[in-house]
């Protein structure tokens, strides 16, 4: 069997990659969630767990791994992240290989909020990065009630600029309204078919 074209989903925080990929799930495309590996890998019996109880055992509450818990250590100590990537991007690289091997389907879509950051672009076909302007985007994150105005310029500040991705995307999906990020969503599709029954 063919290895199937990947798609690479990837966008800054509150610029619609979820209801982009959403899109796309709906079309027909299976979908790999990395963030929801995230969550697989944190429950209680995942993969995370006694490696990360290994280098922070107060993040381990019933048996899985409390998010609340990690962060605070993060913003204690500065090798927490490095000691962290080195635990979850292999789990979640295993967890999308263990993905790509049950799905016989032509195109897949990869949703990774860090794509470009752990250097995973070279591993797929097509890159799309959702984009919107910043306003809407600072909206956006401050309507959903999770987060300060201060915890979004932090994060904002760790991610790669948007400009950057949208430089280093194969398409942009606009994703100011839902019409036009279906839009989008379809011409990647009808390009990907098109580029497969020409291949």
């Amino acid at each position: 069997m063919a290895d199937p074209y990947l798609i690479g989903l990837t966008g800054s925080i509150g610029m619609g990659k979820s209801t982009t990929a959403a899109m796309f799930a709906e079309a027909g495309i299976p979908t790999w969630d990395a963030d929801a590996a995230v969550h697989r890998i944190y429950a209680p019996g995942g993969a995370a767990v006694e490696p990360i109880r290994a280098i922070c055992p107060e993040a381990i509450v019933d048996g899985g791994v409390d998010r609340d818990r990690l962060k605070d250590w993060m913003m204690r100590d500065a090798t927490a992240l490095k000691q962290m990537e080195k635990v979850v991007h292999p789990l979640v690289a295993e967890d999308r290989a263990k993905f790509l091997k049950t799905t016989d389907s032509p195109i897949v879509l990869l949703d990774m909020p860090l794509l470009f950051e752990i250097g995973a672009a070279d591993q797929v076909d097509l890159v799309v990065v959702v984009s919107a302007p910043p306003e809407l985007q600072r909206e956006r994150v401050l309507a959903r009630g999770t987060m300060s105005e201060e915890q979004f310029t932090a994060i904002l500040e760790k991610q790669m600029p948007d400009a950057v991705k949208r430089a280093n995307a194969d398409v942009i999906v606009p994703t100011e309204t839902l019409d036009g990020a279906r839009n989008a969503v379809a011409e990647v599709i009808a390009h990907v078919k098109e580029t497969l029954a020409n291949a």
